[in-house]
């Protein structure tokens, strides 16, 4: 029996990292068209009886506005060009920041990376699981992908409103424009939106986030991609 168990243990542990490995050998050439929070988002919606929304289109990094992979880039993840898939100094920033001031918002330090490792290949949560698993696909796409295809798995499968999903769905549904139409400005405002994109709208931005626009756009000047 315990031959058996242990058996039975190899054989999962060999089957998880075959299949993770291959997954994300094959998704750095395959486009990723559904992702599990769309279908989340999906199942939220049914459960809370509105009308089922999920737009997304996929487009290569070519397809979009070279201003875009800036915006995100200067908003979410400064070193991005830099770091191995984990920005231990903003890590540790983010902990004394979180220790000392307790009572506001806690402040984050995931990296583009984790975001699209989490975005492609997992599930929302906060837990010590789900982060284990988040470190491990962030791991293998930084071993297995080039920066540029990271950038442009982000881009079209970060979530940028309700319902919908990447760069070039957010350019058509709030302006009729193609990705590789929208101005620098209005890159920085979808890039504004993105630590709460449900929440935060680049169709009709708020004054707090034409301040964030504002940053981004100035922040732009100091990235150089690729």
């Amino acid at each position: 029996m315990l031959k058996f168990v242990k058996k039975l243990i190899r054989g999962i542990v060999v089957a998880f990292f075959a299949s993770t490995i291959l997954s994300v050998v094959a998704l750095r050439f395959i486009p990723v068209w559904f992702t599990p929070l769309m279908f989340i988002r999906c199942y939220e919606q049914a459960k809370e009886g509105r009308e089922l929304r999920m737009s997304h289109r996929w487009v290569s990094l070519d397809e979009m506005s070279a201003s875009m992979p800036v915006a995100v880039i200067a908003s979410e993840d400064a070193n991005f060009l830099n770091h191995h898939g984990f920005d231990f100094e903003a890590i540790e920033h983010a902990a004394k920041r979180n220790k000392e001031h307790p009572e506001k918002q806690k402040l984050g330090a995931s990296t583009i990376s984790q975001q699209t490792a989490k975005n492609v290949f997992l599930w929302p949560g906060r837990s010590w699981v789900r982060k284990g698993f988040e470190v491990y696909f962030t791991a293998l796409i930084e071993l297995l992908w080039p920066k540029e295809r990271i950038i442009e798995v982000y881009l079209n499968s970060i979530e940028t409103g309700e319902g919908i999903y990447g760069v070039e769905a957010v350019s058509r549904e709030n302006w009729g424009l193609r990705a590789s139409q929208i101005s620098k400005e209005q890159c920085a405002l979808i890039a504004a939106t993105l630590p709460n994109p449900r929440k935060f709208s680049s169709k009709s931005p708020s004054n707090y986030m034409k301040k964030r626009q504002k940053r981004i756009l100035h922040e732009m000047n100091f990235v150089k991609f690729p």
